[in-house]
């Protein structure tokens, strides 16, 4: 048997990527043999090399066997070994098994996660060689990094398409696209691209900016650190929301307020804005699935489309990103580069973005039509090279800091994941119109 050829991990039923251990096949094959009044070690020894041994001829690396395709084997070889008894009962073991699993699912499945898009996403990034960080960093070694970059470009893409597709069939009764999703997952980038793809198939888009609806800074109350907590849906006037776009799909002329980010302030009857017959409102706002915030416009009048940073990589410790890690580096990235803003407040704030994302957002987002994933498999090489500085002064600033327990807390982890990718700095073979250009700059999409 060649080293090459030797099974090192399986896959488990939820998707988990694990050690192989022969020793828990063995023990299968043992008890249920102890069921029936067996008790030879030796031979259940023998049965379980005859399993491996088969694993091995069929499945060769990077290949991965199923969890339930070894039991599908040791069952093969426990009849062809003339011990039928055995197999029945380890047959029969496996099935009451099963039966506990779908209960115990049935009892936690939970609508909030997107389980078909990370089951689909991690055989995705392990058919393309980027399931953890040591396999990306092989293709960055290898020069394949422009190859992973176009494959994630075309799959995001492809995913807009056959959504614009699918809500063209709708094109009749549809007036309003909302696109929702927690902070930095692409939303802005998603609108622009989904708009384009919209109008590709007969819509006319006319792209609403529900940013200027934020209630003065005035109004909403200081943290000790003098943060200001913007991420709640409190923050925007919902009401006036609610009643303006309202008033566009019945066709009426409403008055738009106008907000100056630079002094905090909103003016009301800014701009004069209707929506003619043919045309149909998109917009991408954190809280798009919030029910306030569209309560007076019918199910059938809206579509909503959910956006998260769905990113199926492990770590060289075995352990997923955290999908949270990878927008706050995004958020981190686009604030300091476009707006001026200091990293430590990006990160000290980012205690806010969670509590509403998790009260707020998160909690709807099985209410949404559409479901995309936007995370790039390819991205964090990026965001370090863009954020990596920053962050060893974030742990030497907080260390011991009470108040700052979180954020320092976040900065060890990130810095931790992010000394773990190798270093590569070719922006060039990043498409204009990608999603990672919305954070590290230089999109030619119109984003507002």
């Amino acid at each position: 048997m060649s080293a090459k050829n030797k099974i090192t991990h399986i896959i488990k039923r939820d998707g988990r990527i694990i050690p192989f251990d022969q020793k828990k096949i063995a023990d299968g094959i043992q008890r249920a043999a102890s069921s029936v009044g067996g008790h030879d070690f030796d031979l259940s020894q023998k049965i379980t090399n005859d399993v491996v041994k088969i694993l091995h001829d069929c499945f060769q690396q990077p290949d991965m066997p199923l969890v339930n395709e070894i039991q599908d084997i040791i069952e093969r070889a426990l009849i062809e070994n003339g011990h039928a008894r055995t197999a029945k009962a380890y047959i029969l073991h496996r099935d009451q098994r099963e039966q506990i699993r779908n209960r115990i699912r049935h009892k936690l499945e939970d609508p909030r996660i997107p389980y078909q898009i990370m089951y689909e996403t991690l055989i995705w990034n392990m058919e393309n060689g980027c399931d953890t960080i040591e396999n990306l960093n092989n293709r960055i070694k290898n020069g394949e990094l422009p190859d992973l970059v176009h494959a994630a470009e075309e799959r995001f893409n492809l995913s807009i398409r056959q959504t614009a597709e699918a809500i063209a069939e709708e094109k009749d009764r549809v007036k309003l696209v909302v696109v929702a999703g927690p902070s930095s997952s692409g939303k802005t980038t998603t609108t622009a691209k989904l708009a384009q793809k919209l109008n590709d198939v007969g819509f006319d888009t006319v792209p609403l900016n529900l940013d200027h609806y934020f209630f003065d800074l005035e109004q909403h109350p200081k943290d000790e650190h003098g943060d200001y907590d913007f991420e709640t849906p409190e923050a925007l006037d919902l009401t006036l929301i609610d009643d303006h776009l309202a008033a566009l799909v019945e066709g009426k002329r409403i008055k738009m307020p106008y907000y100056d980010f630079e002094k905090g302030k909103r003016y009301l009857d800014a701009k004069d804005i209707q929506i003619h017959p043919n045309q149909v409102i998109i917009v991408d706002t954190l809280h798009g699935l919030y029910k306030p915030m569209t309560k007076s416009i019918t199910s059938e009048q809206k579509i909503k489309v959910y956006i998260e940073t769905i990113s199926q990589l492990r770590d060289m410790n075995g352990r997923f990103v955290r999908w949270t890690d990878i927008r706050l580096l995004r958020r981190m990235v686009r604030d300091n580069a476009t707006r001026g803003y200091d990293p430590h407040k990006t990160i000290g704030h980012w205690h806010y973005v969670r509590r509403s994302e998790m009260k707020h957002i998160i909690p709807f987002n099985h209410e949404a039509d559409f479901k995309l994933n936007g995370s790039l498999p390819y991205e964090l090489p990026y965001l370090k090279k863009h954020a990596f500085k920053f962050f060893p002064d974030f742990i030497r600033n907080w260390i011991g800091d009470a108040s700052r327990r979180d954020a320092f807390i976040r900065a060890e982890r990130v810095h931790s994941m992010l000394l773990q990718i190798e270093d590569y700095d070719d922006e060039t073979i990043i498409p204009w119109d990608s999603l990672l250009r919305e954070f590290i700059g230089g999109s030619v999409l119109k984003l507002h």
